[in-house]
């Protein structure tokens, strides 16, 4: 009934390409999900029947037919509490906007024992139309929303993901190819002290336009990384709008834009920074030196650094407005902001 797809290059930009608001049915929407999506909490692990020490082979004979595409939007997975972030769409490449969907995991190959379920929330990309960029707003693959389900995984090495998605009283299933393999990759964590690397600012350059390709260009080119490391918390976004294997680099710098000007108001003292990904904005030239010093393998990624310079948050690919908020209430004492 099933069939696991290739791991490739493909199936792993998919669904960071497809993240677009513009979808059919698939959920509880009752336009068939077509409004322009938003946050939504997961549903309830009872609501999908458990591992129980089954097969991921036997967790989806659980369903009756072939599901929906779903496909990861993020490439690092750790040892330890994942967020597994991913897209959910129709055979026609239209995002699913609405759906209940359930992932499963097991070590090494369908065969083997099964853990889950853990359900996935919608977080949603939008910003008010003030922060939406002209470049955003031109591109029609730019995102709008992405599940996100919190994914324990125990040990290195190859895993193999599934999904189940609720249809009525019963589900379909899906085969989810594996982003990469536990412990891959090694980007600077949570806890780690954040590199003191120098991020170009606006006033070092004689058009912002070479350090941002974003239009207009962000308001996060004021302060140099190293110069506020250790002072006072950062908000530090890697991601390149103009040039994004992933389509999700626009609005995750439009979030950040709007969650700046809400710590402002509210008279937080963070800087928000935002790294441009390519050496003089030319994939051709490979990655810049500041996403070097943070070995990050892909784009874009989400660094919120506490005071004394300790790395609080990390979120790879795309992220909400109220997930930025609560990053950054993490870092800000308490009346701050």
């Amino acid at each position: 009934m099933f069939s696991l797809p290739r791991r490739s290059l493909l199936a792993l930009l998919l669904p960071a390409a497809l993240i677009a608001g513009a979808g059919c049915g698939g959920g509880d929407d009752d336009d068939g999900g077509k409004d322009s999506p938003v946050s939504r909490p997961a549903p309830a692990a009872a609501d999908f029947p458990a591992a129980q020490g089954q097969s991921l082979e036997q967790v989806l004979g659980n369903a009756t037919g072939q599901g929906p595409v779903v496909s990861p939007a993020a490439r690092v997975l750790r040892v330890g509490e994942n967020r597994f972030s991913f897209g959910v769409f129709t055979v026609e490449r239209e995002q699913i906007t609405g759906a209940q969907v359930a992932i499963y995991a097991a070590p090494k190959d369908v065969q083997s024992p099964a853990i889950g379920p853990f359900p996935a929330r919608i977080e949603s990309l939008e910003t008010e139309p003030a922060f939406v960029a002209r470049s955003t707003a031109a591109d029609p693959d730019a995102g709008k929303a992405v599940y996100v389900s919190d994914i324990p995984l125990d040990r290195p090495g190859a895993w193999t993901f599934a999904a189940l998605v609720r249809e009525g009283d019963g589900f379909t299933g899906a085969f989810v190819p594996a982003p990469s393999e536990v412990g891959e990759f090694d980007p600077v964590a949570v806890g780690d002290k954040a590199p003191s690397v120098s991020t170009p600012t606006a006033d070092e350059v004689a058009d912002v336009a070479e350090i941002d390709t974003r239009v207009p260009a962000s308001t996060m080119h004021e302060v140099d990384l190293q110069d506020a490391l250790g002072k006072k918390p950062v908000v530090l976004v890697f991601a390149t709008p103009a040039l994004c294997q992933s389509r999700i680099c626009g609005p995750v710098v439009d979030v950040a834009e709007q969650v700046k000007r809400d710590v402002e108001v509210d008279g937080g003292d963070v800087a928000f920074i935002h790294q441009e990904i390519y050496v003089d904005n030319d994939i051709n030239k490979g990655t810049r030196p500041q996403v070097n010093a943070y070995r990050l393998p892909s784009e874009p990624w989400l660094y919120v650094i506490d005071r004394v310079g300790k790395v609080s948050t990390v979120i790879e690919g795309a992220f909400s407005a109220e997930e930025l908020q609560a990053a950054v209430d993490k870092v800000v004492p308490a009346g701050a902001s």
